[in-house]
């Protein structure tokens, strides 16, 4: 669902240019507005919307998400330190989902330099620097030799 920007609630102050991973959102030099200069490039993570302190950048729905003739509205609430999208279908029907913008505390994780330099060792293996301990789990899942299906049949 490629994003989209209401120009009359856009006020050009750059926060989706400067979160925008693919750099597809950029301001309007004549208009001083925001606008999507590739949708088809568009990632869908949203970093826009949830940006934007205007709620000036919607998304366009696809029909397997919400049908013809619906609308999909984001709404970030500051106070509440939350993202709410509403889906209004064609017949008046709303289906409303909220979720936090953090879900853990803000200043509990640990910084990449809190925690001790890899071994040698822990670079041989396939584990990401620091798992399982902070994935909270003794040990990583894993399929075993046996588990694995061997050919195509």
């Amino acid at each position: 669902m490629p994003t989209f920007v209401y120009m009359a609630s856009c006020d050009g102050c750059g926060e989706c240019v400067d979160i925008c991973p693919s750099d597809i959102m950029h301001i309007d030099p004549t208009t001083r507005r925001a606008f999507n200069i590739e949708p088809n490039f568009c990632w869908e993570c949203y970093a826009c919307v949830k940006a934007c302190p205007q709620n000036a950048i919607d998304v366009r729905g696809y029909s397997d998400f919400a049908p013809l003739g619906h609308s999909v509205r984001v709404i970030r609430d500051e106070e509440k330190s939350t993202i709410a999208w509403k889906i209004i279908f064609r017949d008046g029907r709303e289906k409303n989902f909220e979720s936090p913008i953090r879900t853990t505390p803000w200043g509990s994780i640990k910084s990449p330099s809190d925690y001790d330099v890899p071994s040698q060792d822990a670079f041989k293996t396939q584990e990401l620097a620091h798992e399982p301990e902070t994935l909270n789990i003794d040990k990583l899942p894993a399929l075993s030799p046996d588990q694995l299906k061997v050919g195509v049949v």
